[in-house]
């Protein structure tokens, strides 16, 4: 799974590595959690690329009420294409989640507490979560705009911390996973986990463990 994440460069950094015209106005932030409004990275109607402010927790289009968003933070690859709160986002309405890294949990033999580890991409480039996103419309005609991250099994880089990993795209593939129209079978290609030499690990203190934490001294080594 895939519950806390950093995201703290510059604009122009995103702007730049997504091939989007604007950012949103989003400050550094070092422990995003879910119910959170961050940058995603989707297609508009015309067919640009787009990055907008959407709320971490899916909201199926059919859903009563918005609550069912704290739940699906996270669709499993393996089964997105066929669960219906899921299946019509991965269709139509894929997005990728930029991130400077992400957190996990590891669980800590004979301990009750997990020890957090922060985890980004090798070559210091900025990361690209896959993720599902959804429009839903209250019964005063409100339009709430959420995502889910795509999570895939570990690789051997994580496998030691966690069982499950985010999917991370690398920018050649940022195209095929965002383009509706793409081949279905060359999407379903993208939903494996990544090489395990992409990515590199650090154990940090377990301050970050409090959501209501937030500065940079949460991602410097334990």
């Amino acid at each position: 799974m895939c519950g806390r994440y950093a995201l703290y460069g510059p604009q122009s950094r995103y702007r730049g590595h997504f091939d989007v015209e604007a950012w949103p106005d989003f400050g550094a932030r070092y422990n995003i959690a879910p119910s959170l409004w961050v940058p995603i990275v989707r297609r508009s109607p015309e067919g640009r690329r787009v990055a907008d402010l959407l709320r971490w927790g899916l909201v199926p289009h059919w859903a009563q009420d918005e609550s069912i968003g704290a739940r699906l933070i996270n669709a499993r690859g393996e089964s997105m294409a066929e669960k219906p709160s899921f299946r019509s986002a991965y269709r139509h309405r894929r997005c990728l989640v930029p991130a400077e890294g992400f957190y996990e949990w590891q669980a800590v033999p004979g301990q009750k507490w997990k020890q957090p580890w922060f985890v980004r991409v090798a070559d210091g480039a900025p990361m690209a979560l896959g993720g599902l996103w959804e429009s839903w419309t209250d019964a005063q005609g409100a339009i709430l705009r959420s995502f889910a991250i795509v999570t895939v099994a570990a690789n051997a880089t994580m496998a030691p911390i966690h069982e499950r990993m985010p999917l991370l795209l690398a920018p050649g593939d940022f195209e095929r996973w965002l383009d509706p129209a793409c081949d279905p079978a060359r999407v379903a290609a993208l939903v494996a986990p990544a090489p395990a030499s992409a990515i590199e690990v650090r154990r940090v203190g377990r301050k970050v463990s409090d959501a209501r934490q937030d500065d940079a001294g949460l991602i410097e080594p334990a």
